[in-house]
């Protein structure tokens, strides 16, 4: 199932970009982080959560965790385009809120029934569906508070963007990259347990000040800094020939983070009173392009080799990983380019990134086809 989330996730993101320039901002970013991201997340925590926590891989019927995600977004998406739809935000939300909030159920008792301490990914893990479960609740009060919905929308992008998909970006990235690059990073859990606190006390300040309080805001985009910054600078004393080599996942893993920093800063400036003025910014936009794709497809050059054909890796799994991985470097370079071009309003940042993910895409689909039943000859 895997498999089908990912290319499911990548049809997303591109049909959004798309269809950004005919519909509402709204509705293009649920296509890419509700129906394209959320359930693939779904699905990638239900392979890792059981890896984390040393336990049985996750039940054939828990598959239904993701699907329903993927209603419920699907739900919403359908609600901003089809007027007599417009329960269907509620409704949504609520499938959405279900599923996430069974993830997060489910982890908490594979933690209390293994052996030992888990890895520190997996309370990365379930701070970011916590986070998720406090954005769809926010969504869900505004039917109740209705002088507050735009407030709560705010609360309910930025839990949903910096908390639910940053956090689990950057607990797998921290356990990611140092594979990719095939040595470890002694240091990683350590700054994991330390780093979790601050990133969490960070995104809800960021949450609460676009909402409320805009100076909070900035606050929090400093403390997040600070986690980024340490992550970062470990991965270039480490992994620095990885992360600027033309090949491989590395250089888009990498330029992920960069483009997380680049559009939390960007948002929290843009709510500061003494620039909001004259800032034309879209948070949003530096997100989806800089941060979002790049992540995506970087990830999926390395794992999806693995969710293809789990089991022992062999020469098909290589191979398919290095046709994947040929030219990212190229590719986080554009996808950095084009998410500072949009999240600063120049729409041609957008066109950019579509680009760019279309290219990955369609050199997803050759290598597949040149793989196919053990082919495996030379480029």
């Amino acid at each position: 199932m895997l498999p089908a989330l990912v290319f499911a996730a990548l049809a997303a993101f591109a049909v959004a970009m798309l269809w950004s320039p005919h519909t509402s901002r709204a509705a293009a970013l649920h296509l890419m982080l509700a129906v394209g991201a959320m359930p693939l997340i779904f699905g990638a925590m239900s392979h890792f959560i059981p890896v984390l926590t040393r336990s049985r891989a996750a039940p054939t019927g828990w598959a239904g965790i993701p699907l329903l995600a993927l209603a419920g977004g699907g739900l919403v998406v359908a609600s901003f385009n089809l007027p007599g739809l417009s329960w269907g935000r509620h409704a949504g939300a609520l499938l959405a809120m279900i599923a996430a909030s069974a993830l997060l159920v489910w982890s908490r008792r594979r933690r209390v029934g293994m052996l030992g301490r888990p890895h520190s990914c997996l309370a990365w893990y379930e701070a970011a569906v916590a986070c998720l479960v406090l954005a769809l609740a926010a969504i869900l009060a505004s039917a109740l508070w209705p002088q507050q919905t735009m407030a709560l929308r705010r609360l309910h992008l930025h839990l949903n963007t910096v908390g639910f998909v940053g956090l689990t970006a950057l607990g797998t990235l921290g356990v990611l990259l140092p594979t990719v690059a095939n040595r470890p990073d002694t240091d990683a859990a350590q700054r994991m347990r330390h780093d979790l606190p601050w990133m969490v006390a960070g995104t809800l300040l960021i949450a609460v000040g676009a909402a409320w309080i805009g100076p909070l805001a900035g606050i929090g985009g400093v403390i997040w800094a600070v986690p980024l910054v340490r992550m970062g600078s470990a991965w270039l004393r480490r992994y620095r020939a990885e992360i600027f080599a033309l090949h491989g996942a590395a250089p888009l893993l990498a330029s992920a983070v960069f483009g997380l920093g680049f559009s939390v800063a960007v948002g929290a400036m843009h709510l500061l009173p003494a620039t909001a003025g004259y800032l034309s910014a879209a948070p949003s936009w530096a997100f989806v392009v800089g941060f979002l794709l790049p992540l995506v497809s970087g990830a999926a050059s390395q794992l999806l080799p693995v969710w293809l054909r789990p089991g022992v890796q062999g020469a098909w799994h290589a191979r398919l990983r290095d046709l994947l991985g040929r030219h990212a470097g190229i590719r986080a370079v554009l996808f950095l380019i084009g998410g500072m071009a949009a999240g600063t309003g120049q729409g041609w940042g957008l066109l950019l990134g579509g680009a760019t993910l279309l290219w990955f895409i369609l050199q997803a689909v050759t290598a597949l086809v040149r793989v196919r039943n053990n082919h495996l000859e030379t480029p």
